[in-house]
């Protein structure tokens, strides 16, 4: 397949890689205290990193609006890299974002004509060409751009599926709109409701669908030329006596089919979009200007309905919506206002100035952008973290401010690949698939002494299995171990070095 090459690509693959683990550190809780969705300040790279122990392969959707490269300046965010610099920095994004989708889970990257097309093969690269969905073509002015030899009109928004057909299953149509429902009516009073008439034929020649058609009048109807009947005769016959082939007022038109209002349950999403159906922007400014004042507003939004639109196609209630270039906050409200699970990241200050207020407002009931469609009134909650130290030092030890709740959350969520949904009081992590897991760090058993405490010997065995007894494998991370290979095989027992086997290298 081919492939993009620039300056620093070796550099860019492997920096996801390279990056080191964080901590996220809780700064503040908004609304209801229990709720998941989380508010992050910091590079997005390291964010993404610290979120793969515990949400690889959960995200169902992931929209994003990374800098166009247009090479202006933005009050909020550089949009101002060299080409390479630009793809350098969206490779690595790119790959953590892929690991981090589930295997029915999609992306979504608004782009315009600057760098879409090396995206497009950049996405082919990560992604693999064969999940490529489509490429929406959002148009995004309703007024002529005249500034320009040819006016800009439109975005890309580029998508791609983890496993295209699994999306394909997945994924939801849209519903109708005051636009496609018009055209229904019941012209002959159906006591079935509002129908509209579909052609009855299609193109393509099959013998089997080629018939002579007679109308109430006794006009004799064949096939356009280049088609044939939609169905085998016998069919057609059926759908006579059900009263659903229509020959217009006169009953001499070309046969056609009945399809009723109510039998519709959507329609399939194509890549057209325009903005009567999924916003524009100068509806999107007219929205941050009502929140922030227009003073305060954020300089490049989009509108809450590209965001619905998105959401309404790729997610149902209660999945999992990621954001990592969140900007003024708009994927994250939208996703909370459809009762979405979220996670949102932002690197700027305005993390705080912008969308901490921002969903703040919508925990609220804010009323603005798609509130009214969906029936939004206000509820739930996030959590408002950012960036803490790194697990490990630049000599790869633990850092010295890593407590025992922390290393472990990151030890159960890096062995279990599932989050840490409380916090960890007791060496005993839990049980997985089968396999109970120990921590044994920072003097979690009470012995303070360097050589106590951590160390898997035969005394702290046998309390840790009296203690939490458990008729199966198990995995125990010290820093040292004195239980002698013959009795960790008959007890089944892996001890892991820490901080080595953090680090993927090796257990014994």
């Amino acid at each position: 397949m081919p492939s993009l090459s620039w300056l620093h690509k070796q550099h860019a693959e492997q920096a996801a890689t390279k990056v080191p683990h964080h901590l996220l550190t809780v700064q503040s809780v908004h609304g209801d205290t229990t709720a998941g969705n989380l508010l992050i300040q910091g590079d997005n790279l390291l964010a993404l990193k610290a979120l793969l122990p515990a949400y690889r392969g959960r995200v169902k959707c992931i929209f994003i609006d990374p800098p166009y490269n247009t090479q202006s300046a933005f009050e909020h965010y550089n949009d101002k890299l060299e080409h390479s610099l630009w793809l350098t920095m969206m490779l690595p994004r790119l790959q953590l974002l892929r690991d981090l989708l589930s295997e029915d889970g999609s992306i979504w990257v608004t782009i315009d004509d600057n760098e879409a097309h090396y995206l497009k093969v950049l996405m082919d690269e990560v992604f693999g060409r064969n999940n490529f969905v489509g490429n929406m073509v959002w148009q995004k002015r309703y007024s002529r751009e005249n500034r320009a030899a040819i006016g800009d009109s439109h975005d890309h928004i580029l998508t791609y599926a983890r496993v295209n057909e699994n999306f394909k299953s997945a994924r939801n149509k849209l519903p109708l709109g005051d636009k496609q429902t018009k055209i229904y009516k019941n012209p002959n009073n159906d006591p079935r409701g509002l129908w509209r008439a579909v052609s009855l034929s299609a193109q393509g020649f099959r013998p089997n669908q080629m018939y002579v058609i007679t109308s109430p009048t006794g006009k004799e109807h064949t096939p356009p030329a280049g088609s044939c009947w939609k169905v085998v005769e016998a069919k057609y016959h059926e759908l006579l006596a059900d009263e659903l082939i229509y020959f217009g007022k006169d009953g001499n038109a070309v046969p056609s089919r009945k399809q009723f209002l109510d039998a519709i349950d959507g329609m399939v999403p194509w890549t057209w979009w325009p903005h009567e159906e999924a916003g524009h922007n100068d509806e999107a400014k007219r929205e941050v200007q009502i929140l922030f004042g227009a003073d305060d507003a954020f300089g490049t939004p989009k509108p809450e309905r590209l965001s619905q639109r998105i959401l309404t196609i790729a997610t149902n209630p209660g999945d999992l919506v990621l954001d990592s270039f969140l900007g003024s906050g708009t994927t994250a409200a939208v996703a909370h206002k459809m009762r979405r699970r979220w996670i949102g990241i932002e690197m700027g200050e305005h993390a705080r100035t912008h969308c901490l207020p921002r969903l703040e407002k919508v925990v609220a009931g804010e009323q603005g952008g798609i509130s009214k469609a969906v029936n939004w009134l206000g509820g739930g909650g996030f959590r408002f973290l950012t960036l803490g130290n790194a697990i490990f030092d630049e000599l790869g030890r633990i850092d010295t401010s890593v407590v025992f709740t922390d290393l472990a959350a990151f030890v159960w969520q890096q062995e279990t690949g599932t989050p840490a949904v409380h916090a960890f009081a007791t060496p005993c992590l839990g049980v997985h698939d089968g396999t109970q897991y120990f921590l044994l760090f920072n003097g979690i058993l009470g012995d303070k002494r360097p050589e106590g405490g951590n160390v898997l010997t035969y005394e702290v065995f046998d309390a840790l299995v009296h203690i939490y007894p458990f008729d199966g494998p198990r995995v125990v991370f010290g820093e040292a171990v004195k239980l002698p290979p013959t009795v960790r095989v008959r007890e089944r027992v892996t001890f892991k070095k820490i901080p080595y086997s953090l680090r993927g290298q090796g257990a014994m």
